[in-house]
């Protein structure tokens, strides 16, 4: 089994979803990650739900449970000199650190790039970067997403914009951010240079930079992109379609010669040569009429009988899943993309498995989320030579 990163050591100094999530992938990879966490309560997302309990009926957050995992814990008040050593103690014992505080943080801190061993590689995510008229702002994922113009284009047209269901920039950010650590690793290690880097990855940045064309016809048009829905002002058909039977079903058949084949599957292939059908130019033109068209057919037939006969001619299909239908699932299963975690607080909790795969091997199973500061004398003494006695010293003076 291909763990590429095994010998790499992350220092994962952020909170919430973007760095530790960047940290997280490596991990997955194969690197050995520890998280540094405020010993006064740990990372946020601890306490974000949804929640179970715990044989004791504490509360015990499903988030932790997912994004936690693979790493171990270790706290250390960052804002106490004492705490500052640790850390760079620590970092000049690994390879990436990864972090998400506002633009200045770390530098107040005296742990920030310049004051770290040279060869480290350093992701600092932000949500405007680490310079700029807007680096110091607040905020989150929504704002960033916002601002970055996604949110402007999500959503039907006659309504006003809608948000992602999901913390899009974060985990984008992190996935960028942590190829772009493999690459810094591989110029110090293959390449030799023997130095790290600082990886300046912002929020908004990952979200403008999957805006497909966006900017491009705005600047050679003037066209200033808008919502659509769940269809296409570039192709048609394109939508959800409701089915007899209460569930939503994707159909995509667009290219000329699949358009054809769904007619087929219709059975009206008369269709194909209709004049408001019988070029993508003319059904992008009458895009609303060819939806409504395939909304008819799919409204009086079983999801299921759609999915059957869209297969059965070729037509791109997909009957759009809920959770309890993904893991359900055949192919879900076969292709392990769900795993068993076993947590150490509530025990096996079923998760997304870890992706991408290396020669279609599954990599391996992640340890669970770890309790706050459960490895906290573990790393310290291992690492850092540190005895019994000064643990207990550090303890005691809040600074672990």
């Amino acid at each position: 089994m291909r763990q590429p990163l095994a010998g790499i050591r992350v220092l994962d100094a952020g909170t919430r979803i973007a760095a530790p999530f960047c940290a997280g992938i490596l991990g997955e990879q194969g690197a050995e990650v520890i998280k540094i966490e405020d010993p006064g309560g740990g990372d946020k997302t601890r306490v974000n739900g949804p929640f179970t309990t715990d044989d004791d009926g504490n509360r015990y957050s499903l988030y932790w449970s997912v994004e936690g995992r693979g790493r171990k814990s270790v706290t250390i008040d960052l804002r106490q000199p004492e705490g500052q050593d640790l850390f760079r103690r620590l970092a000049s014992e690994s390879d990436v650190m990864c972090e998400n505080f506002r633009p200045g943080t770390l530098e107040r801190w005296n742990i920030d790039p310049s004051r770290l061993d040279p060869r480290l590689v350093t992701a600092r995510i932000t949500l405007y970067g680490q310079h700029g008229p807007k680096s110091l702002h607040t905020g989150f994922d929504h704002n960033a997403v916002a601002f970055a113009g996604l949110t402007h284009i999500t959503g039907p047209a006659d309504q006003p914009p809608i948000r992602p269901s999901l913390p899009v920039s974060d985990y984008l950010t992190g996935v960028f951010a942590a190829q772009a650590v493999t690459s810094l690793l591989y110029e110090r290690d293959a390449k030799g240079t023997g130095t790290g880097g600082v990886i300046d990855a912002y929020l908004y940045g990952s979200v403008l930079r999957i805006m497909e064309w966006t900017i491009a016809a705005y600047d050679r048009l003037g066209s200033v992109r808008q919502r659509t829905g769940n269809q296409s002002d570039q192709a048609a058909p394109l939508d959800n379609f409701g089915s007899r039977d209460g569930r939503y079903v994707c159909i995509v058949a667009v290219r000329q010669e699949v358009f054809e084949r769904l007619c087929e599957a219709m059975g009206q292939p008369e269709l194909a040569t209709d004049e408001r059908f019988a070029t993508l130019g003319a059904r992008r033109r009458n895009r609303d009429v060819v939806n409504q068209t395939v909304a008819e057919w799919v409204s009086g037939l079983d999801s299921s009988t759609i999915e059957e006969l869209c297969l059965h001619y070729g037509v791109p299909v997909g009957v759009i899943y809920d959770v309890a239908d993904m893991a359900a699932d055949d192919h879900v299963r076969v292709r392990g993309d769900v795993i068993t975690v076993d947590d150490p607080v509530v025990g096996p909790v079923r998760q997304q498995a870890p992706y991408p795969r290396f020669d279609d091997n599954p990599l391996p199973v992640p340890e669970g989320a770890p309790r706050l500061g459960e490895h906290t004398d573990e790393v310290l003494s291992s690492l850092l030579g540190l005895s019994e006695t000064e643990l207990t010293g550090l303890r005691e003076r809040h600074v672990i």
